[in-house]
């Protein structure tokens, strides 16, 4: 089985794109690549197939923090998408819309959804943000504030984006349905065609007189101060989502939420691996031929360890419990894995030289002299000469 593409590749998108723009995107493969218009060819079906299954998730704040942190992975478990319609998927609500606008009526997104599709309520936007934290504040948690612009509904018209004492008019072009309808004469006879009113925007509503305050908007912005809390054992790369604290809703939906990425710093001594952390330690020869007791760096600070006599380099110890602790359950850790490393010393005393040098003879290790070396070649290549 081929392997997935990134949805927002299949999409053409930025991970950054707003829901306007992955709409946008969509609608905009949709209409190229839809089996109606391409019938027949194999290759378009597929292509439409794959750009709804990624609009499908992308379109779905949800679903998108799900895929935005674990990938393809997020949808595994439960056999892939299980949506019924078009090849296997959904086109309900936004959907629905999306195929209404593009070949009208017939995919269900006709002048039915009028104006309860357009100002039906409808949660903000999700809120992006970064922080930087270090490798112990990763390990153990912290808290961190961080400063954004945030939305809040203008405290003069209280979102309507009408001057006060006036309020937002049903719109005389689409009758505060959001759409108009027209038919249009197509490869498979009279079809109705449903667009966005392009008066109103889709809302129903025209504002005649905009409040000073907002410019019409509704909201006025503001920069904010907000507390984040870190969790502990949180790694690189993982996002923090503190509910409600995004764009304001429309038309009276709940707010959005703020995703916070966390970047990890990473550490001079240690490496981390899911709860595990690895490090390397170095020690003298004497230490590993006769064993010692040595301090050793850990996140808890220096744990003291016996290193056994005889000890060889790259040995690999386990310090249980020394890890990172699990996100949900912070009793529950990883552990150290420190690799000893037997060093040997570049530069040597006379007094050292000398000591190494009985050392080296109490071993049987001592190198013959130069004159023996030569001797013993020439006894060698005698006999060889007389073997043959």
């Amino acid at each position: 089985m081929a392997e997935k593409r990134d949805y927002y590749e299949v999409l053409g998108v930025d991970r950054n794109a707003s829901d306007a723009e992955i709409k946008k995107a969509y609608r905009k493969l949709a209409k190229k690549y839809h089996p109606d218009t391409n019938p027949g060819d194999k290759e378009a079906e597929a292509k439409f197939k794959e750009a709804s299954e990624a609009y499908e998730v992308l379109s779905d704040h949800e679903k998108k923090a799900q895929y935005d942190q674990f990938g393809h992975a997020a949808f595994e478990q439960g056999g892939g998408f299980q949506g019924g319609g078009f090849g296997g998927f959904d086109f309900g609500g936004d959907m629905g819309d999306i195929f209404g606008d593009l070949f009208g009526g017939m995919f269900g997104g006709g002048a039915r959804g009028g104006a309860r599709q357009q100002n039906r309520p409808a949660q903000g936007a999700h809120v992006r943000a970064r922080i930087h934290v270090t490798f112990e504040e990763a390990v153990f948690g912290t808290t961190k504030k961080i400063e954004i612009t945030l939305k809040d509904e203008c405290t003069s018209c209280h979102g309507t984006g009408a001057k006060p004492g006036t309020k937002p008019e049903t719109c005389p072009k689409c009758g505060g349905r959001g759409q108009i309808v027209f038919t249009q004469q197509s490869m498979f006879g009279t079809v109705q065609n449903v667009q966005t009113c392009p008066q109103c925007s889709g809302t129903g509503k025209v504002i005649k007189e905009k409040c000073t305050s907002c410019h019409g908007t509704g909201y006025t912005s503001s920069r904010k101060t907000i507390e984040v809390t870190v969790p502990a054992g949180i790694d690189n790369g993982q996002s923090i989502r503190i509910r409600g604290k995004g764009e304001p809703g429309i038309n009276g939906g709940p707010r959005g939420d703020l995703l916070v990425e966390v970047i990890v710093q990473r550490h001079p001594k240690f490496q981390r691996q899911d709860t595990n952390i690895y490090s390397t330690e170095p020690i003298s020869f004497t230490q590993a031929a006769l064993g010692a007791t040595i301090q050793i760096p850990t996140v808890d600070g220096p744990y003291e360890y016996t290193v056994k006599p005889g000890t060889q380099t790259d040995t690999r110890v386990r310090l249980k419990g020394k890890g990172v602790p699990l996100v949900r359950n912070k009793n529950v850790r990883g552990d150290h894995y420190v690799t000893l490393v037997v060093q040997v010393p570049e530069h040597l005393s006379g007094e050292q030289r000398a000591a190494l040098q009985k050392f080296q003879e109490a071993m049987g290790e001592v190198p013959k002299k130069k004159e023996e070396h030569k001797d013993h070649k020439e006894h060698k290549g005698f006999f060889d000469k007389f073997k043959k």
